[in-house]
């Protein structure tokens, strides 16, 4: 057991191997009827979400993925297809497929085209939760790309004044390569905080901070239970407030335009669903989500000298870290920065699973006859 401080408290948690635990999502996900390659795509961007210190996007989810597969709106071993396609478009069936084999195969799809034209723009419909967004932003940075994705997600979100959950918490996040530096790299929800990190805090007892989410009178709680029963227990009321938070006082309006963005790209674009028709349900023969997402990849060299481009790159973020500090800080970040960081930090010394989320894991070890070993 290792006591390990993380985002404002302090836990008692169980380190592993982001090895081990990255094999264990792939058998998992193979003794629920996924493919090898499918099964890679979810272990991955799971295990990547944990190394950057994105938790609530990490193995933690493994759940919500395991009950869609049993349930029968995740298709395992779904086959995801190419509908329409032209030299820089696409639009990409899923088939119900678990969201990250959408992704990887769109994202893809999406930097295959800009090697050939500078520019690929994919869409994708009928898919589900594909991990953090992130993931697949990052893949152009290989080629020396730009990377956008984003999609839309179940009603989590509560617009603007409003008193019930419409809107997912669509997130949006970009990758840009540098040279001396780390890749810049934004992947932020368009609420002010995700639902997955109302989940840490109730796994951790605490209260969230005023601001994040309503209770069903459409005003701030601090308890997240509330919050979480009120999306999830089937009321439909309250939800996560948009970036900006309560009101207009301090700009919970361009969180909402931000969030409806994302939705016509993700959902209204594609033929996914969109606002608060996001949702799944088994009763009188299942419903699937049909989630959509969003993915560009662009060759910045098309606009001139590829290292060039990255060194100006460079020079645009060290102006950033030697700007003026505020009076007792050390340090100004830039978007990406403390990820890659943590990252490196547990691949060496391992990933940190609170007690709920262990919990779950060693059921399902126990359940599908996997070994699951965490360090001492």
């Amino acid at each position: 057991m290792t006591s390990h401080t993380f985002v404002g408290w302090q836990l008692s948690e169980t380190l592993i191997d982001h090895e081990q635990l990255r094999d264990f999502v792939i058998a998992l996900m193979k003794k629920l009827g996924a493919p090898e390659d499918t099964s890679i795509c979810v272990a991955d961007n799971l295990v990547t979400s944990n190394l950057r210190g994105i938790d609530s996007h990490g193995v933690g989810r493994l759940k919500r993925y395991v009950t869609g597969i049993r349930e029968g709106y995740i298709v395992p071993d779904a086959k995801v297809d190419t509908v329409i396609e032209n030299a820089v478009l696409a639009n990409v069936n899923g088939n119900h497929a678990l969201g990250q084999a959408v992704g990887v195969y769109s994202m893809s799809l999406a930097i295959h085209k800009a090697l050939s034209e500078g520019i690929g723009v994919v869409t994708a419909f009928n898919s589900n939760h594909y991990g953090f967004a992130g993931y697949y932003a990052m893949m152009a940075l290989d080629q020396g790309f730009i990377g956008i994705s984003m999609t839309n997600s179940e009603p989590l979100v509560v617009p603007t004044f409003g008193r019930n959950a419409k809107l997912g918490t669509n997130p949006i996040a970009m990758a840009v390569p540098a040279s001396e530096n780390n890749s810049w790299v934004m992947d932020q929800a368009t609420s002010v905080v995700p639902s997955g990190k109302l989940q840490v805090y109730e796994r951790a007892g605490e209260e969230i901070p005023e601001g994040w989410a309503t209770d069903e009178t459409g005003h701030s709680t601090t308890d997240p239970t509330r919050v979480l029963q009120n999306l999830y227990g089937g009321t439909g009321e309250g939800g996560i407030l948009p970036l900006g938070g309560e009101g207009e006082i301090h700009g919970g309006h361009k969180g909402y335009g931000f969030a409806t963005m994302v939705d016509i790209l993700c959902g209204v674009l594609s033929g996914a669903n969109y606002a608060d028709d996001v949702v799944w349900s088994i009763d009188n023969g299942i419903k699937h989500p049909n989630v959509g997402h969003f993915f560009l990849a662009m060759d910045p060299s098309f606009f001139g000298d590829l290292e060039n481009f990255k060194s100006r790159m460079d020079d645009m973020i060290e102006r950033l870290h030697q700007s003026e500090k505020a009076d007792g800080e050390t340090r100004i970040f830039v978007h990406g920065e403390k990820e890659f960081e943590e990252h490196e930090r547990r691949e060496k010394t391992g990933i940190p699973l609170d007690a709920r989320t262990i919990e779950s894991l060693e059921q399902f070890a126990e359940e599908f006859n996997i070994d699951l070993e965490f360090k001492e």
